[in-house]
């Protein structure tokens, strides 16, 4: 996505996916519509939000018009743009609806992800992340990020269910990336995590709570001796049941502060 150009004009910037770039040890190219190609700078990306910032030297592009994914509402009508299995089928346009809003990604393993996701059924493929969740007036509204596969499941085939970063939050992480190659001032806890249900809770004789399955290294969890298979089930003297309750105390506070 053409976000925005820089003070001089000199330079535009492009928002992706941070999983699209952040591995890459060859050139980047960004291809536009009309086929022109510009080499890519990377400026940063963020791993826990999966987004990432390139920069271009090329002025007078058409930027996207970003719009306000805080007025979206379950219903509306959605189109996706990318590059489904890769160049042959660049620009495909799919067409859907937002199925749900403020949705934790959940993985393979069932482990969340720390970003309150658009879910919607707009056909994505490999090739679609970082590329643009568009609504009716053509405003970015998402960065399109990832599907549930059909392997989350052992039992049946999924279909229609993809995950898009809200506009609002991205603005927020662009700027920062753009400004100090990071994201800064963000609570973060270094953790991965799972839910302990009532199911779980009885089948393995756990406390309801939140798993601990992986620590970051020298990450705040780390030095304050949390543990992989430990269980969080209180925050701030309050009990805790889901991971989106311990990440909505962690938000409550400000990196630094100590919870």
């Amino acid at each position: 996505v053409l976000f925005q150009e820089d003070n001089d004009g000199k330079y535009t910037y492009v928002v992706t996916c941070a999983h699209v770039i952040s591995d890459a040890n060859v050139t980047i190219m960004v291809q536009t519509h009309d086929e022109q190609q510009y080499k890519a700078e990377i400026v940063g990306y963020d791993n826990r939000t999966d987004i990432g910032v390139l920069k271009i030297e090329a002025d007078g592009l058409t930027l996207a018009e970003i719009g306000d994914s805080d007025k979206l509402a379950v219903g509306d009508t959605v189109y996706a743009i990318g590059n489904p299995g890769g160049e042959i089928l660049a620009n495909t346009v799919t067409r859907g609806i937002i199925a749900a809003l403020e949705r934790s990604r959940v993985s393979s393993n069932n482990t969340t992800r720390n970003v309150n996701y658009i879910q919607h059924d707009a056909p994505i493929n490999s090739g679609n992340s970082g590329g643009p969740l568009i609504n009716r007036n053509g405003q970015v509204i998402g960065i399109n990020s990832s599907k549930m596969s059909s392997t989350y499941s052992g039992e049946a085939s999924i279909e229609g269910i993809g995950f898009a970063i809200p506009s609002n939050e991205v603005a927020n992480i662009v700027d920062d990336i753009m400004e100090y190659g990071y994201v800064t001032g963000k609570p973060q806890l270094g953790i991965s995590c799972q839910n302990v249900n009532e199911t779980i809770s009885k089948m393995y004789n756990l406390p309801i709570g939140v798993y601990i399955t992986a620590v970051t290294d020298d990450s705040a969890a780390d030095k304050a001796g949390l543990q992989s298979g430990d269980i969080i089930i209180k925050v701030d003297d309050e009990d805790i049941t889901t991971y989106e309750e311990l990440n909505a105390k962690k938000n409550e506070h400000k990196a630094g502060e100590e919870i």
